[in-house]
């Protein structure tokens, strides 16, 4: 399939797809004319890329670690070594340390939106209370 058709059932970007073969995350044929041409396979591996992206993966990193991905059979890759898999722990781990530290963001946050929220109600409660009298 051509670069266009990949976009469209991906929802990736062109370029996003040019700069995902720059890095070695994605390949393409070339036709005789030196247009990209997509095996089946291609969307399912921009799926996984975008997944690992969204994951707050870097393209190098993707790259590294791509090989120790399933395949599109299910199975384990044959690439897979344990040493991919140390790393893809090491990712996992970096991840559960970011969402806990969002979790605690959050949890500041709730506390000013409720401290603001209980002060704005006083004030209208009280200009409401002194506007009545008058």
């Amino acid at each position: 399939m051509r670069i266009g058709e990949l976009s469209r059932r991906t929802g990736v970007s062109e370029r996003s797809l040019r700069y995902y073969e720059q890095q070695g995350l994605l390949t393409a044929e070339r036709t005789g004319g030196g247009h990209r041409d997509y095996a089946e396979w291609a969307v399912d591996r921009v799926i996984r890329i975008q997944e690992l992206f969204a994951a707050g993966l870097h393209s190098k990193k993707i790259a590294h670690l791509l090989p120790c991905m399933r395949d599109v059979d299910g199975g384990p890759s044959r690439t897979a070594t344990p040493k991919l898999v140390d790393e893809l722990v090491i990712e996992r781990a970096r991840i559960d340390r970011t969402m806990k530290e969002l979790a605690n963001s959050r949890a500041v946050l709730d506390e000013v939106i409720e401290t603001a929220t209980r002060g704005s109600r006083s004030r209208r409660g009280a200009s409401g209370g002194a506007a009545a009298r008058l």
